[in-house]
């Protein structure tokens, strides 16, 4: 690969796994509940993250090349949608979801159940929980997935 192929991979990634780290340390270390939309964003992270892993085990430099651009589609992708969601966030538009909660159903009673759902936190799509210059999570995730272009960018240059 060339220089400019290795730097695309590398941003193929770990822009993915920085920001998944980022918004499942927001979770689990900063309290902050993921709504629907939040979660949405995260799974073309996932995805884009195992097929830029698989591109230093795959042999053949063109099959390398047309996984780190998968893998780039994938980190636009969960930009897309984060706009969309930073969108609703804003309410610049109506969302696609309803509210989400993080009861678990599994092994309770109904009367559990109820307690449970009574209990849990309501996280709402159209409510950023936390932001930074009046940026959400979701418009930060946007930001920066948009920012895979560099990816093509790069991968456009060694052909």
């Amino acid at each position: 690969m060339t220089k400019n192929e290795e730097i695309a991979r590398a941003i193929a990634l770990l822009l993915p796994a920085f920001l998944l780290l980022g918004a499942l340390g927001s979770q689990y270390l900063g309290g902050l509940y993921p709504c629907e939309m939040c979660h949405w964003q995260r799974w073309p992270h996932y995805s884009a993250l195992l097929i830029a892993g698989a591109t230093f085990f795959v042999p053949g430099r063109s099959l390398r090349a047309s996984l780190v651009i998968i893998a780039g589609l994938l980190i636009g992708l969960s930009g897309l949608i984060g706009v969309a969601h930073a969108g609703v966030e804003y309410h610049w538009w109506n969302g696609f979801t309803a509210c989400t909660t993080t009861v678990s159903m599994a092994g309770t009673t109904a009367a559990e159940r109820l307690a449970a759902i009574m209990n849990a936190p309501m996280v709402r799509c159209d409510s950023a929980q936390w932001k930074l210059f009046g940026i959400s999570l979701a418009g930060f995730n946007a930001i920066f997935s948009l920012g895979a272009i560099t990816i093509f960018a790069l991968m456009r240059k060694t052909r």
